[in-house]
């Protein structure tokens, strides 16, 4: 679920999670559920002042880990 939340799945695997989500109420309520929690986050969070210097370490950080990921497939 939560790969699905943060959109790092493949075309593939997103489908099947999706089809899944339509036939099981239960897992549906749970993305739901989790869906809403990190809309809430990341809405309250674009109202918080981030200095630039953090900002910036913290795209480096993230690229550097989607770099590694996609060299180690």
């Amino acid at each position: 679920m939560d790969e699905f939340l943060d959109r790092e799945l493949r075309s593939g695997e997103i489908d099947l999670v999706r089809t899944h989500l339509e036939t099981c109420a239960a897992c549906a309520s749970e993305y739901a559920f989790e869906e809403s929690i990190l809309i809430n986050v990341r809405d309250k969070l674009r109202r918080v002042a981030v200095p630039h210097a953090l900002r910036d370490r913290i795209a480096l950080r993230l690229a550097e880990a989607r770099s590694s990921r996609q060299t180690d497939c």
